[in-house]
């Protein structure tokens, strides 16, 4: 699994659909100041023991203000799947994307990092699973890493 990890001040993920107006996007995860924006990638042989250690990896990570973890300060996690994290754009100009797990092995993989959070007593929101989404965040820093397990 791989994860680009952004410490925020804020972020928020919206769908097209999710509100009374088919049309109109609405948010369907936010979290509101410090804390992290979390896009989560899987491949072929990921597996949920990877899902756990993932959680408890983004849990315990001392990224935030003064060397600080999401449990130090139970700060919020925003958690968005995003099959792209395996693209490959090392040939031609078209990525390929043969890498990222298909949709019936990645959705519940995804779904399992964000029940091992929240049974670790994290505030987890979420996007939509293969929706178009609007993300929008503040990086503080700016602080972007890429954990991999």
């Amino acid at each position: 699994m791989r994860a680009v990890v952004q410490r925020v001040d804020g972020a928020g993920v919206s769908v097209a659909g999710a509100t009374d107006d088919p049309s109109a996007p609405g948010v369907v995860g936010e979290i509101v100041g410090e804390g992290l924006c979390v896009l989560v990638g899987v491949t072929h042989d990921d597996t949920p023991e990877k899902a756990a250690r993932l959680a408890r990896k983004l849990w315990s990570l001392r990224v935030l203000e003064g060397e600080k973890s999401c449990s130090d300060v139970n700060a919020p996690l925003l958690v968005i799947s995003q099959f792209t994290l395996y693209g490959d754009a090392r040939k031609g100009r078209r990525p390929t994307w043969n890498a990222a797990a298909p949709g019936e092995v990645a959705e519940p993989l995804v779904d399992e990092v964000v029940a091992e959070l929240r049974a670790l007593g994290a505030h987890v929101e979420t996007g939509r699973f293969g929706a178009d989404m609007r993300v929008s965040l503040t990086n503080h820093g700016p602080f972007t890493v890429i954990v991999e397990v």
